[in-house]
């Protein structure tokens, strides 16, 4: 494996072979994360950096993949500002103290994430001592809408009818929120590029629940704002590389280019040249196998992998990865035949 594969197609430039790494390619289809998490809860996981970093290189360990992605959770940046978050058996997250007025908006708190989420800094400081450059790590946030959208609606929703109401009837409040998100979010992925991510990804899972002009007038700004935030305020030069990566985006993807991100995260509801000739030239992208195809047979699997390869066609700056994370019922063994044959594939 070439260590820095990823990064050089983040930057579009050619590689030996196409690069992988999978989405929650650290979790519980894995047989010794299911051990970890036998004995501790999904949130002690997240905060103890010790187990946040060998979840982290568990994959490392066991698949040819070209990037370790840092084992942590999207919403316990929002604990630093005043929510109170648990994870409900068979529920998932649930905040407490949803905001559903300016009120609410207005008593969140001012904080540092070096502070509120310094486990996770931490866990990614461990991990770039034990990876010896072995491959880059990659750090993520929450965008600021996914992270307002589970704020507002107290946890995962199937419309995110509360945000949008929201959203169009207190547009003050509405920015007032997104402006402290976009903060929390840019401190955040600051403090990972700081503390040596390679790269960093913005997760906005719930985007694709908005029509294309409020995604444009509310959203687009902010995900513009917090990614200049990071460039500026990361101090490196280059800066790393910036993924931005949302859900059932494929009819906007031309305003996900406005994001000015370097690598736009595709999922399977599009063919992958199709998004990248609407993403356009000068970016790169990822994806985009759907991953309930990795309970398929291997023919199948491989056969699809192939389809996606064969559209990439070779050109500098494709990552192969899911259209989103790996599911639990996925064999362990097919990942790591996916990701060898990536690489074999591509690089014939």
């Amino acid at each position: 494996m070439i260590p820095h594969r990823f990064l050089a197609a983040c930057r579009r430039q050619p590689t030996d072979a196409t690069p992988v790494w999978f989405m929650r390619q650290a979790g519980r289809y894995m047989p010794e994360y299911r051990a970890i998490r036998e004995r501790y809860g999904f949130l002690d996981m997240v905060k103890t950096p010790e187990l946040a970093a060998e979840i982290t290189m568990q994959p490392l360990c066991a698949f040819p993949v070209d990037a370790a992605i840092i084992f942590a959770d999207i919403l316990p940046l929002l604990e630093g500002i005043g929510l109170q978050l648990t994870y409900e058996q068979g529920e998932g997250p649930v905040i407490h103290n949803p905001l559903r007025s300016p009120a609410d908006i207005a008593a969140l708190h001012d904080a540092d994430p070096r502070e509120t989420v310094a486990y996770t800094i931490q866990a990614i400081r461990l991990v770039k001592r034990d990876l010896e450059g072995r491959a880059p790590l990659i750090g993520f946030s929450g965008a600021p809408f996914t992270l307002a959208a589970y704020a507002i609606e107290g946890g995962s929703s199937r419309d995110h009818r509360r945000t949008k109401a929201l959203m169009c009837t207190e547009p003050q409040a509405w920015r007032d929120l997104m402006e402290r998100l976009t903060s929390q979010v840019s401190a955040y992925l600051i403090a990972q590029i700081e503390a040596g991510a390679d790269a960093v990804q913005l997760f906005d899972s719930w985007a694709g629940a908005l029509a294309p002009g409020d995604y444009a007038d509310y959203v687009l700004p902010f995900v513009q704002k917090c990614i200049i935030n990071v460039r500026a305020g990361c101090g490196v030069v280059p800066p790393p590389p910036i993924i931005y990566f949302g859900v059932d985006m494929s009819g906007m993807l031309g305003l996900l280019r406005q994001t000015d991100a370097d690598v736009i995260g595709l999922d399977w509801r599009i063919y992958l040249d199709d998004g990248w000739a609407q993403v356009g030239p000068g970016v790169a992208v990822q994806g985009n196998l759907d991953p309930h195809t990795l309970l398929a047979p291997w023919p199948e699997v491989r056969r699809r992998a192939a389809d996606i390869l064969d559209r990439a066609a070779g050109r500098p700056g494709h990552i192969f990865n899911l259209g989103h994370g790996i599911v639990p019922e996925t064999p362990v063994d097919t990942v790591r035949r996916l990701a060898e044959f990536v690489h074999e594939y591509s690089a014939e």
